[in-house]
């Protein structure tokens, strides 16, 4: 089965989760239905649902039978563990033939290409959040043959990447979708040591948050529960882009609901084919709206929406399809534990990584994130070995110039100043640090000591323009095991990269074990958990007051989002995204000791939410830790926190002598 318009294929993309799920969708008015088989798919938290070996090699047969195609959803971030599962799996995926599979984790390209098998092609994940010309060209590079664009890739971006590209675009036209960037929330992981990236989110975008800001309360509701994305009506915008491609979100969807949501843009596709100028976009529209399970938008489709994204009714407070129970409420961040402490020492102890082939350095290296020249000045003068100059500078700070940066060059010392890039880069920041990096070439790179990159496009483009600096995988690449590491150093060039911020802590010690990259950790600072395109601060430009009340620990400039378990600010950059924090500080001294023992020797403080006095007090305290590490336990007991307290973050998670750890919803 396969349509055209204009010569032009076009294949609507159906879910199914469960076998006699797939067995009705694969009939129905669709192309293509993606599944996930027994594992290693972020659709593992319900139980019953998913296909098994037997299921998914039947499920292929079928859909090849009746001339349409079959995806398997390989799409979780991969642990240690999970790599000797993968290569089994690969095995079987290999002999049955699926006609894609759906990935996220870099290590499934070298356990497709090591084995050599032929018969997998790759799709990249939307939690890939391909987002750049640069980031599809890298694909290509691995063999991917299409991407799912991320969910902030507006229609008119699709097109212009598509047609420089040539590769195939898949598009989410239908369902559930979720305010934060790609692979770039980690809220989920922190609070309850659940990954959303490994399919086990627990839903905190859609507890019902109150907005503060300058003193004052705004009536929100649920600010950061996204409606479900609808382009019914927009069957024809879609086709013009570009987009191969339609992808209807609903895995966990039952079979009454699809098959009125199938047939319905699977009977307006072939309207619009057969008559496109009398094409009726409103035709049966009312279907959709009556059976909807949130309000509807267009998301990012024809540009950024603002407030009329956020849902107010139906499942917007995160319930379970099947159960109608919510996925959490409102949980407080975890102190800080003595018990706790001990626990990830002895585990980490365990980690015998060989580090023969790591630089031999006398101490720990203390990097701190700035966010503007004087933070930079303060941690240099108290001894931090590496600063890195932000991409992604909150307001009020201006971004930095040439002379902030030659500046601080010169004043370095024996220091390294390493540039950092924005997390998500559009064509013009990529056009932007390109001049930039290319004028720097020919001017000795203005006395930087490396890049900081938080992209794989941007380490795509700036290792081909071969400018002699080193060039650092940031935490937002989410390394979770040792090949996606050797990916990133093999194929893109870097030094050394950030473990995932969500390893908990059994995953952690093996991948410090297993990883033969240098790896960096952040081990205190309040890091971002929340990385949107939505910008919160629009609630309060644009609603009245209902009370007045300051920010408990950050400045009343700055956006805080509240529950009745405490608050979480929001910071705004310069590209107008917002940053949410933690309410409290990530704080690993205790243990630092230990991590340098495993392996690790690149120690990070987010230092960008900090006044340069507090910011002092905290370099200072880490480099007297890092010039005699026994001193860490007496160190942390003369620390007192500057927000809401201390917490271990995904280190609260995982096991213990091997021992697993039941979490709790505190």
């Amino acid at each position: 089965m396969a349509r055209y318009f204009n010569g032009k294929e076009i294949e609507l993309l159906a879910p199914a989760g469960t076998f006699p799920i797939f067995q009705e969708v694969i009939d129905m008015n669709c192309d293509a239905v993606y599944f996930g088989g027994p594992s290693l798919n972020m659709r593992m938290m319900r139980k019953g649902y998913n296909l098994s070996y037997d299921e998914v090699r039947e499920a292929i047969q079928m859909a090849h039978d009746r001339g349409k195609r079959a995806y398997v959803t390989v799409n979780n971030l991969l642990n240690e563990e999970d790599l000797d599962e993968a290569k089994r799996y690969f095995e079987f995926l290999n002999e049955v033939g699926p006609d894609a599979i759906i990935a996220q984790d870099m290590a499934v390209f070298p356990l497709i290409h090591e084995q050599n098998y032929t018969n997998i092609p790759v799709h990249s994940s939307v939690m890939m959040n391909i987002h750049n010309l640069e980031m599809i060209e890298a694909m290509k590079k691995f063999g991917v043959t299409r991407v799912v664009a991320s969910r902030e890739m507006d229609l008119n971006t699709a097109e212009l990447l598509q047609a420089k590209s040539g590769m195939e675009f898949e598009y989410f036209v239908h369902g559930d979708m979720c305010t934060v960037h790609g692979a770039n929330c980690t809220i989920s992981s922190m609070i309850f040591g659940n990954s959303a990236q490994r399919g086990r989110c627990m839903k905190p975008c859609r507890w019902d948050y109150r907005v503060k800001k300058d003193g004052h309360i705004y009536p929100t509701e649920y600010p950061l529960a996204a409606k479900d994305m609808y382009m019914y009506e927009h069957i024809p915008e879609l086709i013009k882009s570009g987009i191969m491609s339609f992808k209807i979100e609903g895995r966990m969807r039952d079979i009454e609901f699809l098959n009125l949501l199938v047939n319905q843009y699977g009977n307006a596709i072939d309207r619009y084919i057969a008559d496109p100028i009398g094409f009726n976009r409103m035709e049966d529209a009312d279907k959709l709206y009556d059976n909807r399970k949130r309000d509807f938008s267009t998301a990012y489709a024809f540009g950024k929406p603002g407030l009329s994204y956020i849902n107010r009714r139906y499942e917007g407070t995160g319930k379970f399809y099947s159960t109608g129970k919510v996925f959490s409420t409102p949980t407080a961040e975890r102190e800080l534990k003595e018990e706790r402490v001990t626990q990830i020492r002895e585990r980490l102890a365990d980690a015998k990584r060989d580090t023969a082939h790591i630089s031999k350095q006398t101490h720990p290296q203390i990097a701190v994130h700035v966010n503007n020249v004087q933070q930079a000045h303060a941690a240099l003068e108290e001894g931090a070995d590496l600063i890195y100059l932000t991409g992604d500078v909150y307001m009020p700070d201006r971004p930095y110039s040439l002379e902030d940066i030659e500046r601080l060059t010169a004043s370095k010392g024996t220091s390294q100043i390493i540039l950092g890039t924005p997390r998500m880069m559009t064509e013009l920041h990529m056009e932007q640090y390109t001049h930039f990096l290319q004028q720097g070439k020919q001017r000795g790179m203005y006395g930087l000591d490396g890049l900081l990159v938080s992209n794989f496009g941007a380490l795509h483009k700036f290792g081909s323009l071969e400018l002699g600096l080193p060039m650092i995988g940031d935490a937002n690449l989410n390394v979770y095991n040792y090949m996606s590491a050797a990916v990133y150093e093999k194929y893109f060039g870097v030094e050394r990269v950030h473990a995932s911020m969500e390893l908990p802590l059994n995953d952690l010690a093996n991948f410090i074990e297993h990883t033969k990259v240098p790896v960096e950790m952040t081990v205190h600072g309040s890091p971002i958990v929340m990385y949107l395109e939505l910008d919160l601060y629009e609630n309060t430009e644009v609603m009245e007051s209902i009370g007045q009340e300051d920010n408990a620990y950050v400045d009343n400039q700055y956006l805080v989002l509240m529950t009745d378990k405490g608050e979480s600010p929001v910071y705004r950059d310069w590209s107008g995204r917002n940053h949410l924090a933690l309410s409290k500080e990530l704080c690993y001294l205790p243990m630092m000791k230990e991590l340098y023992e495993a392996g690790v020797r690149h120690f990070r403080i987010e230092g960008k939410t900090y006044t340069d006095e507090q910011l002092r007090t905290i370099v200072r305290t880490y480099r007297q830790a890092a010039n005699n590490l026994e001193q860490c336990g007496s160190l942390f007991a003369q620390m007192k926190p500057v927000y809401a307290g201390y917490t271990l973050g995904s280190l609260q998670f995982g096991a213990a002598r091997h021992l697993e750890l039941t979490s709790t919803n505190a």
